[in-house]
């Protein structure tokens, strides 16, 4: 904060703020993980057989859309998801099985003012909870802070949806508050709890997934060592 000539206060300055980025449509790759854009022709069988594992559809429950009830339900879904910039829809590859097993967006992208959001997250229950799930988040996040320079990343979820929540802080995200009667969607109300991480976070917070994504951080079997809230903990971030 900085005051101007009348000695009121004001935001601290921005000199020769340039932007940040569009996100591109081309992949990220991860040891664990490949994020892919979203092609429905390639995409859709993977899709159909990972959420088939969730067959009471509660993947969906907190999510705009779904469930499907058909790989043709599903198929005209993803066409339509494919052909916005925003929300920008990629898919979650899981490099053990090489299968498309989830998605997750860029979304309420705003370049002008650095500000962008990773959104309609769904992933099979094959995938939850794994390295690979934790790696895409880190490559959705890497981009957003080193390759497009955006200033704010955000996360918000339905209130209800501790799942969520929950993935939130594990993952560094600094809580925000609820904003009370945000949506209405499926014919209900939601109260949107809100994170984020910002640009000054990620210098102490990357280092950490990086020591966690870290081959070392894994016994014979893949199980961690050193769970990735204790490293975040260890950062020198002002949380």
């Amino acid at each position: 904060m900085s005051n101007n000539d009348l000695g009121q206060p004001i935001g601290f300055p921005l000199p020769n703020w340039p932007g940040a980025v569009q996100p591109p449509r081309t992949p990220i790759q991860g040891d664990f993980a490949i994020i892919e854009p979203l092609d429905p022709a390639r995409h859709v069988d993977d899709l159909h057989s990972a959420f088939a594992a969730d067959p009471d559809g509660a993947i969906w429950t907190y999510m705009f859309d779904g469930p499907f009830q058909s790989k043709g339900e599903l198929s005209s879904w993803l066409s339509r998801a494919s052909e916005t910039d925003d929300p920008l829809f990629h898919v979650i590859v899981d490099r053990a099985t090489g299968k498309a097993a989830g998605l997750a967006a860029y979304m309420r992208i705003k370049p002008d003012v650095g500000v962008i959001e990773i959104g309609h997250i769904t992933l099979s229950p094959a995938i939850q909870r794994t390295s690979a799930a934790t790696e895409a988040m880190y490559l959705f996040m890497k981009r957003a802070f080193d390759e497009l320079g955006y200033r704010r990343y955000e996360w918000k979820c339905d209130s209800l949806n501790s799942a969520s929540r929950r993935a939130a802080l594990r993952l560094g995200f600094r809580y925000d508050g609820i904003f009370e009667q945000a949506i209405v969607y499926k014919g209900r109300n939601r109260d949107t709890a809100w994170y984020s991480i910002l640009d000054r976070d990620w210098p102490s917070l990357k280092p950490a997934y990086e020591l966690w994504l870290d081959p070392s951080n894994f016994d014979s079997e893949g199980k961690q060592k050193e769970r990735l809230p204790h490293l975040i903990a260890q950062s020198p971030v002002d949380r």
